[in-house]
C-alpha cells in the first residue's frame, strides 16, 4: 500500500516538475524572440530600404542620363 501511495506522489511530482519546465522553457522563448525581433527589426529594416534603394538607382540613373545628354545637346 505504501509503494502505491509513493508511486501516486512521484507521478504528481513528475506531472508538476514537467508543467514548472514547460512554463519556464516558454517564457525564456519568448524573452529570446523578443531579443532576437529588437536586434532583427532594424536591420530587417535597413536590408530593405537599400535593397529598394538599389532597385530605385537603375531607373532613377536612366532618367538623368537622358536629362543630361538632353541638356548637353540643347
Amino acid at each position: 500500500m505504501l509503494e502505491i501511495l509513493f508511486t501516486v506522489i512521484f507521478i504528481a511530482l513528475f506531472v508538476w516538475t514537467a508543467k514548472l519546465l514547460f512554463k519556464i522553457s516558454w517564457g525564456v522563448a519568448k524573452i529570446l524572440a523578443t531579443i532576437l525581433l529588437v536586434l532583427a527589426l532594424p536591420i530587417l529594416v535597413l536590408c530593405l530600404v537599400f535593397a529598394g534603394g538599389l532597385a530605385l538607382l537603375v531607373p532613377i540613373g536612366i532618367v538623368a542620363g537622358v536629362v543630361g545628354i538632353i541638356k548637353l545637346f540643347t
